[in-house]
This record gives C-alpha cells, structure tokens and sequence, in this order.
C-alpha cells in the first residue's frame, strides 16, 4: 500500500455531480481527485430521461426556486455544449377529466417567463386536430400546448466534466473504490481499491457525491449510525422503434398526477417514460419491472393511436434516483431539489451531496465549492466543455467543415461523430490538410481511431462503455459489430 501526495479535494463519485464538482474546484486551481468505483455515468447519471428542462410538473408542488433555477440553466448548457445539448419542442395534450385548459396555460405562462428564457422559442396552442398530430394522437384529442426544453446526451455530459477536469489538472480515476476514510484532524485519509491493489491518499475536503450510496459513505466516513437521508427511487424507461415522424415530442398527463413523455430517440426509435417507484434494493442491480413497462405502455395507449405494447421494446433501462428524503407521502412528490450535509466536526470537512437533477448539476457544484469554503471564484457559466465550441451555425456547419470524412463513412455516420465529440472530432481524425490514422474499421461506422480516443482520452475501458454510455451504438450496430468492439477493448 502506497501513499500519495495531499489533495485539496478528494471527489467521490463520478456521476454528473461529481463529475461537475471536480471540474468547477480543478477550474478554481485546486489539486482534485475524482474516483468511481465502476465507468463514468455507470448508474443513475446514464438513466435519466436525456432532458435539460425546468420540470414543468414541479411548478404544482410550489418548487418555484427549483425551476427558476433549471430554466436559467437549461440555456446557460445549452450555450456550453450545443453538440451534446440541443432544443426541443414538447406537445402537452389537453385531456379532458384531467388538469384543467386554464391550469395548463397559467403553468406554462410561469414556464416562459420565471427563467428568464431568451433563446428558446415560447409556448404556443396548437389544434391537434391538424397534421402532424391528428395521424399520431387519438380523435378525441383536439387542442393542446406546445413548448420547448432541450435535450441532452447525458452520459456524454459526465464524461466531458471529467474530461475538462483531467485537462485543467484533476486526477481522474475510473474502476477505483474508496473503502475506507478516517479524518486525521485537518486531513482526511481515504484507502482506494482498483484492480492492482490498495493505495492511501489524503485529502483536505472530500465531496461526498456517491449518489444511491451517499448515506453508505457518510456512514463510513463518520462512523455514526446516523439516519437515511435518501429515497430511493426507481426510474425505468422503454425504447420502441419510431412511432412517428418529426421532431416534435409530446409529454402527456397521467391520471395519477404524474407525466410520461415520448420523445423521438436516436433517429429509428422512440424513448417512452418515466416511473416513480420506491427501491429497496441493491441500486448496482435495478431493472425495469412488469409492472412499470405496462404503466408506461397504458400511459402513452391513452393518447397514441397505434398501440404500444411492452414486446415492442427493443432495450429498456432504469436506474435509482438518489432524493433527499422530505417526508413526501408520494415518491412522485418527494423534492428533486439538491440538499448538502457538511460535517466538519473534528477538523477536515465532508460534504454529502444528496438529491439533485442533471439541469442544475453546475450551479450544484458552485455551490458546494461554496459550502466548503475552499478555491477561488466560480468560472464555469460561460466556459465550454469539450467541443462545445461550435460554429454559430452548428452541426450542419460542421458536417460541411467535415464532408472530406464522407469518403470513408455514411453521412449518418458523419452527423453521430460530430453530434458526439462536436470540435473534437479533428483531435480523432485530423483535418483534411493533416488527417489522422483512421485505423482498420472495427465495425459499420466505427474505426479504431475513435475507439483509440475514447480509450485514451475519455476513460472507456470496455465495450459497453462505449456501446452505451460514450454512445448509444449498442441500439444500431449488428451483434457482431457489437461483439468487435468489446474484443478490442479486451486485446
């Protein structure tokens, strides 16, 4: 066992608030060590239903704090990282029996202006008797609401936190387990485990944003029994072939109260869900449930006109949402807002980090800097992540920029590179005055120049991470292909 050199901030956890937080304290000039016990985004932060969005429904249970909030940030990410992050129309049905034409407009007239929106065009009615909606929805259906929020690939967003991070001087640390801190007055000393062994470091502060395992680490940490902060909460999602054409969205009111939206995915497919569902179970080994995929299915049968059915999916997937438990008699209800813990009893601080959504994770991060009290000011909010430097004309400009590409690839091929690594995409294949080595091609669309870069740069280190966390190719690719992928990583 081996010691390292002191930390300002040891950051456990590598999910999208980790992640931000070691980037916004490397950005500050502090020394960081962000450590992940399985890949980037390997749980709750790859889960999500893929939206930067205010949480409309939110506004019924008075989080007006919390949306204005993620308002001002849907547009502040989507300046940082137009590749990964782009807008979205949303259609809100009206259904009779259920929340009043009136309430709707007064939600969305909030919805519009409480987050200072600039960018984003304003909600709208909509007869959805006309085309395109009259051939998607039932005829029962004749009017509803049209609004915007934005998209994002949110794997992808974790792991350029981590990699801005690593690049302004973080130590980043994927498959490394703390199993053990024990505070020394001011220090903290954390053991690691990866695969070669044990190593001890230490740490002035330690960030504590473990998610599903927030309360295990505080426990370990302070050696008290204390009480469980968190619920757990189940999410599960569908993925159907495309169940119509266009780019529009559509989010419908359940009976229950809750929501579920269908958004167009991954250009031959549909993403229908969510679900609130309490978790008591091992959060490394959560699944979608009968009975989730059939109240997903009932809740979107209820406005489609072609029926969904649980068979049709073609990949499901779920994770546990890490809440800070408010008491709320309905897991739907319970608060999506971010609540910290410091215990700095003893000298060196813990920060435990509990509940939080992807939309407010940077202005999370400046303020846990803030709480511990350590670094220098905030810096992130006009700051690209990686790539995220686009043209003003974005990705179509860039598709011309690398239409030389075209004679290797299919132009589908082409859009996916530059909707995933944005200006990034010349650091994997060059220009076309100083192109780089593509490599042998691996599989349809993928040469091993990009699986280089995704092993040397974004931390991959199996297919799967690759397959369906750096990308979603596990959706697209034959077996076979997906197969390549995974023996390159094991050579």
């Amino acid at each position: 066992m081996t010691m390292s050199d002191v930390y300002d901030l040891l950051v456990i956890g590598g999910g999208i608030n980790g992640a931000g937080i070691a980037r916004d304290a490397a950005g500050r000039g502090l020394s960081v060590l962000l450590v992940e016990k399985d890949d980037l985004a390997a749980h709750t932060s790859s889960a999500s239903t893929k939206l930067v969005h205010g949480g409309l429904r939110y506004l019924e249970h008075y989080e007006f704090r919390l949306v204005r909030e993620s308002l001002k940030e849907r547009e502040v990410l989507l300046a940082l990282a137009p590749h990964i992050i782009w807008p979205l129309r949303f259609v809100l049905p009206h259904h009779a029996g259920l929340r009043p034409a009136w309430l709707l407009r007064l939600g969305l007239f909030l919805y519009d202006h409480i987050g200072g929106r600039k960018l984003l065009p304003p909600t709208k009615g909509v007869d959805l008797r006309e085309p395109p909606h009259a051939a998607i929805l039932k005829p029962s259906l004749k009017r509803g609401f049209e609004y915007s929020d934005c998209w994002v690939e949110d794997s992808r967003l974790v792991v350029l936190n981590a990699l801005d991070a690593r690049e302004r001087g973080a130590d980043i640390r994927t498959r490394t387990e703390c199993i053990a801190l024990e505070r020394e007055d001011a220090l903290w000393r954390a053991t690691l485990r990866d695969a070669s062994g044990e190593t001890q470091v230490q740490a002035r502060a330690v960030a504590n944003a473990a998610g599903p395992w927030v309360d295990e680490v505080l426990r370990r940490a302070t050696r008290a029994n204390a009480p469980a902060h968190l619920r757990l909460v189940k999410g599960s999602h569908l993925v159907v072939p495309k169940l119509w054409d266009g780019p529009h969205c559509y989010i419908f009111q359940n009976g229950d109260g809750r929501i579920c939206f269908a958004i167009p995915y991954e250009q031959q497919f549909t993403l229908l869900g969510t679900t609130d569902e309490r978790f008591e179970g091992d959060p490394n080994e959560v699944r979608i449930s009968d009975e989730e995929a059939a109240y997903i299915c009932a809740s979107v049968n209820e406005y489609l006109a072609t029926r969904v059915r649980p068979e049709d999916a073609v990949w499901s997937y779920s994770g546990v949402r890490p809440l800070y438990e408010d008491e709320a008699a309905s897991d739907s209800t319970v608060t999506r807002d971010y609540v910290f813990e410091v215990d700095d009893e003893g000298g060196a601080p813990i920060l435990s980090v509990f509940g939080g959504k992807i939309t407010t994770y940077r202005r999370l991060a400046e303020h846990a800097l803030e709480k511990l009290a350590i670094g220098g000011e905030a810096w992130t909010a006009d700051a690209p992540l990686p790539g995220g430097d686009m043209p003003v004309a974005g990705h179509a400009e860039m598709v011309e920029r690398h239409a030389w590409l075209r004679q290797y690839m299919r132009i589908e091929d082409l859009a996916r590179l530059v909707r995933a690594y944005g200006t990034r995409i010349a650091d994997i294949f060059g220009t076309e005055e100083a192109p780089l080595e593509r490599g042998k091609r691996i599989a349809a669309g993928v040469f091993e120049a990009e699986l280089r870069y995704l092993r040397d740069v974004e931390f991959a280190r199996t297919g799967e991470d690759v397959l369906w966390r750096r990308s979603k190719l596990g959706l697209h690719l034959k077996e076979a292909d997906r197969e390549a992928i995974a023996r390159w990583f094991e050579a």
